[in-house]
């Protein structure tokens, strides 16, 4: 394999990454139904989870060690949420080439979630693509 050839799908897959997480970060920076959670709500029901624990029978111990579990993990999830506007810097600069390269249209961006003000920015337009 020659270096260029290297080279060339290393440039891919570097490409294919950004897109994928920007993917990820449009997934799940996604509005759900319902009260938005707030850290702060999370917390609380963490502190009446953890008073609860105390006075628990072995099966009901059981089920609330696991939603403290899943609170923790929701708290922890809600600081680090995915930096959508680093993953979308990153996402316009190698959209164009990797849709071009991979035949997506801009349907099919749009349909995946990608807002028409990002694609704009990529250089995407409306009618290109497969």
């Amino acid at each position: 394999m020659s270096p260029a050839h290297k080279a060339a799908l290393a440039a891919g897959r570097e490409q294919g990454r950004a897109v994928r997480l920007y993917l990820e970060a449009l997934e799940t920076a996604k509005p759900r139904r319902g009260r938005k959670r707030t850290p702060e709500s999370i917390k609380r029901q963490l502190d009446s989870v953890v008073e609860r624990l105390a006075n628990a029978d072995p099966l009901t111990r059981l089920h609330l060690l696991q939603t403290k579990r899943d609170l923790e993990e929701e708290l922890a999830s809600k600081g680090t949420g995915a930096d959508l506007a680093a993953r979308e810097a990153e996402f316009i600069k190698v959209a164009k080439s990797y849709g071009e390269r991979k035949s997506i249209s801009y349907a099919a961006w749009r349909e995946a979630g990608v807002p028409a003000s990002v694609l704009q920015k990529a250089g995407i337009q409306r009618g290109s693509g497969a």
